[in-house]
């Protein structure tokens, strides 16, 4: 017997996959609309799919799907070829013509071959699928970020399994596999068609290797270097980033940053000077960044900052003045400093350290130094 409500709810169902609706896209609609299963409860994926190979609202009958193992304990198990099955026709009134279920079978092992790609509510491209992990044979997602500009780039799905990360290291971006793939197929521009046409997967076994599963059974790997880091440092990118470390350093965050920051190097080896961290009142100090590896000598803040106010003609130190005015300082000399201004003048000229401390002192502090 059939009831309406129930066979309304068991078209929708079908007619929604007809319309190439996802069981997932039912499952909300009908959690919306407040649409339960016979029992009350609320109708979910795994309900859908069993509505959707139910031969049983064809009107016909398909017999001993299920078969008792063991007949003392009652336990039953799905028949999957290991009983012979009965089909007979015409047993009762059909919810769903014959050959509607028949198009609904193969529109899903169509949609099963596919995958995402079946999938129309996803952001699927030509490569979803078909990147694998040559690690744990998941599929490399889709992924993109703005923080850099606008860049695309594929990694292993595990990484967003919380936990169960298969260790594949780096990402692939999407400009560097859009050209491997142009090479490998010998094209001049990059065509999805020809892609899926010729390709039938892509195996990353480690980072920056490829390995090419072609359709006709040939296998090519390809090595690749990446230079997305590189491309996203676009003069737009520089000068924001530029502003902003002009803006944390002129805020006076972090003990270690000052006006001098990234403007003071070494006259030996040309290494950058790194501010010393302050401890017990002591005078701050710069030192190269190479530590022992270099034999420059270090330099007080306050001898830096005396120096330059007298060669920007001030009569104390001005950081926004000197950023302005200064590119760079060179030190690491004896009581010498060479100052290169943004206007391309270069003046050199020497200093008198204020409060020379003594040789114990001087190699105490440069141990210290060499540990942090």
């Amino acid at each position: 017997m059939v009831f309406p409500e129930e066979a309304a709810v068991v078209r929708r169902i079908f007619q929604n996959f007809l319309d190439g609706k996802s069981r997932l896209e039912t499952e909300r609609e009908c959690a919306a609309e407040g649409i339960t299963t016979r029992n009350g409860c609320r109708w979910m994926d795994s309900n859908i799919k069993v509505v959707l190979t139910n031969i049983t609202y064809t009107g016909n009958m398909l017999f001993q799907k299920e078969y008792v193992t063991d007949p003392i304990l009652k336990k039953r198990k799905k028949n999957r070829g290991e009983l012979p099955r009965y089909y007979v026709e015409n047993t009762h009134e059909p919810i769903i013509d014959k050959e509607t279920f028949d198009y609904v079978q193969q529109e899903m092992a169509r949609r099963k071959e596919l995958g995402a790609l079946a999938n129309k509510s996803l952001n699927t491209t030509c490569f979803t699928g078909k990147i694998k992990c040559g690690i744990c044979g998941r599929s490399y997602m889709h992924n993109r970020r703005t923080d850099r500009g606008f860049e695309e780039f594929w990694d292993c799905g595990s990484h967003k399994l919380k936990g169960r990360n298969c260790g594949a290291k780096g990402s692939i971006p999407q400009a560097v596999l859009m050209k491997e793939c142009t090479e490998v197929l010998g094209l001049d521009d990059f065509d999805e068609q020809a892609f899926l046409d010729q390709v039938e997967k892509i195996v990353v076994p480690e980072y920056h290797v490829m390995v090419f599963c072609m359709k006709d059974g040939r296998k090519i790997t390809r090595h690749w270097v990446s230079t997305a880091k590189k491309d996203c440092w676009t003069e737009e990118y520089k000068n924001r980033q530029r502003a902003w470390m002009k803006n944390y350093m002129a805020n006076g965050k972090g003990t270690r940053f000052s006006a001098f920051t990234t403007r003071i190097r070494c006259a030996l080896c040309g290494s950058s000077f790194r501010r010393c961290k302050v401890k017990n009142d002591r005078p701050v100090y710069w030192r190269c960044s190479k530590g022992g590896q270099c034999e420059s000598v270090s330099i007080r803040e306050d001898d830096l900052k005396r120096v330059a106010a007298e060669v920007m003609g001030l009569k104390s130190f001005n950081g926004d003045v000197f950023r302005e005015k200064v590119e760079y300082i060179e030190a690491g000399k004896q009581n010498c400093l060479i100052v290169h201004f943004n206007d391309g003048r270069i003046e050199e000229t020497s200093y008198t350290p204020s409060g020379r401390r003594s040789k114990a002192r001087e190699k105490e502090s440069r141990e210290e130094w060499q540990r942090q």
